[in-house]
């Protein structure tokens, strides 16, 4: 399964939910810090991470995309 961003999303906003934070309404910005972390999450993730497999037939890194 691909990582997702609006899934990655949906999961911080409930954690923030969970301790309290306001996630909705007129004046809340938590969604949007949740927006801003899972986006950066993502491309970090997608930029630069490896898949490293150290033995078998499929030996050798791959890029995660």
């Amino acid at each position: 399964m691909p990582i997702n961003n609006g899934s990655l999303k949906a999961k911080i906003v409930k954690e923030m939910n969970a301790k309290g934070m306001v996630t909705e309404g007129e004046f809340a910005k938590a969604a949007d810090l949740a927006e801003a972390i899972a986006n950066a999450i993502v491309d970090e993730i997608t930029t630069n991470g490896l898949v490293v497999i150290d033995k078998g037939s499929s030996e050798g890194s791959y890029k995660i995309t």
